[in-house]
């Protein structure tokens, strides 16, 4: 199917004003910048976990945290960081795919438990090694470089962000383009048709689950270069909850989606902790304000726009142009699972990056 050109352009302009951002922004909003682009890359795995194979992960924040380990103990290692950042999202992806051969025979609020215990056992098992920091965590992790190129500073990590968040909705979008994704569209559908028309069901949620992990262990590791420190504290369970909103809110099985519900959530929950954080405000307004941004959104998007912002804003766009609703296109449907509406606690502060 054809792409219209009004969504053309829109590609078009996201891509220029990612790029053009990097130069223009001071530390702060680098530094937002690059959380944003990493948090994306997490969220686009779990769109397409959760709206086209109906799975629901609150564990995700584990394989982000597992890319991070693996990063950083092999560059503490003398390996150098490009051969981590490869080894990092194969770590994360085989460790999804082991854990789904188990999980994935659960369905719905089972599987969800599921994937909160499992998150709940790794935060227990790497305060266990000292190895891995214990509790304290790993200091000094040093910064991403190439051969003799260092790319310690804001903007080059920026960058670096950026080129790692293409990489994810290429791959994602190729994905889905392709047979298996056509397959997968079908299951989204109804799970009982594509098992009667022949689709692997099984297998291909267990594939999707492994990308989804994948994609997480990759942006943990380009996290692990930037903060240069890591320990089990940053990765509560709160941060899966606050990725599965984020997709919730962008519209599940859409990339693009994922993509809009990250910037959307990030840039709003960043000014209300700077607002909370002004003169004469409570010392627990951030986390309300927090609190209030998560639920509203939420609440606000399975009220109005059930199928998430940017499916629903396609939908009457195409409504409007006389086209009816379109079918869903490579990368973009909203036929998945509504996703469950979850409580999302804010995510503890993340470590300042390196000066």
């Amino acid at each position: 199917m054809r792409t219209p050109l009004p969504v053309l352009v829109g590609i078009a302009a996201t891509a220029v004003v990612s790029l053009v951002l990097p130069f223009v922004l001071d530390r702060g909003g680098l530094a937002l910048y690059i959380d944003v682009a990493l948090t994306a890359c997490v969220v686009v795995g779990i769109s397409l976990l959760m709206g086209f194979a109906g799975q629901v992960s609150l564990g995700q924040a584990v394989f982000f945290a597992v890319g991070g380990y693996t990063a950083a103990m092999l560059v503490l290692s003398d390996v150098p960081a490009l051969v981590g950042l490869v080894v990092a999202p194969l770590a994360a992806g085989v460790l999804a795919l082991l854990l789904g051969i188990p999980l994935l025979r659960l369905h719905g609020h089972h599987l969800a438990f599921a994937t909160i215990a499992m998150h709940l056992i790794f935060l227990v098992v790497v305060r266990q090694f000292d190895s891995l920091g214990g509790s304290v965590g790993l200091m000094g992790i040093p910064a991403l470089s190439v051969g003799s190129v260092d790319l310690a500073d804001h903007q080059s990590m920026a960058l670096v962000s950026l080129g790692v968040l293409a990489l994810v909705m290429l791959v994602a979008h190729n994905v889905v383009a392709s047979r298996p994704g056509r397959a997968l569209r079908a299951l989204a559908t109804s799970e009982t048709a594509a098992e009667s028309a022949g689709v692997p069901v099984g297998r291909y949620k267990l594939l999707v689950f492994a990308l989804s992990g994948a994609f997480a262990g990759l942006a943990g590791g380009v996290w692990a270069y930037y903060v240069g420190y890591l320990s089990p504290g940053m990765f509560p369970v709160s941060m899966s909850i606050t990725f599965v909103v984020m997709a919730a809110v962008g519209g599940m099985g859409s990339i693009w989606g994922a993509l809009f519900g990250t910037v959307l959530v990030k840039v709003i929950v960043s000014y209300l902790g700077t607002l909370g954080t002004a003169s004469g405000m409570p010392d627990y307004a951030p986390a309300v304000l927090s609190y209030a941004v998560y639920g509203l959104l939420l609440i606000g998007v399975l009220l109005f726009l059930p199928h998430g912002v940017v499916p629903e804003l396609r939908d009457r766009t195409a409504r409007w142009f006389g086209r009816g609703r379109p079918a869903p296109s490579a990368g973009d449907t909203q036929n998945g699972p509504e996703p469950d509406a979850a409580a999302a606690e804010p995510e503890p502060s993340r470590p300042a990056a390196r000066p």
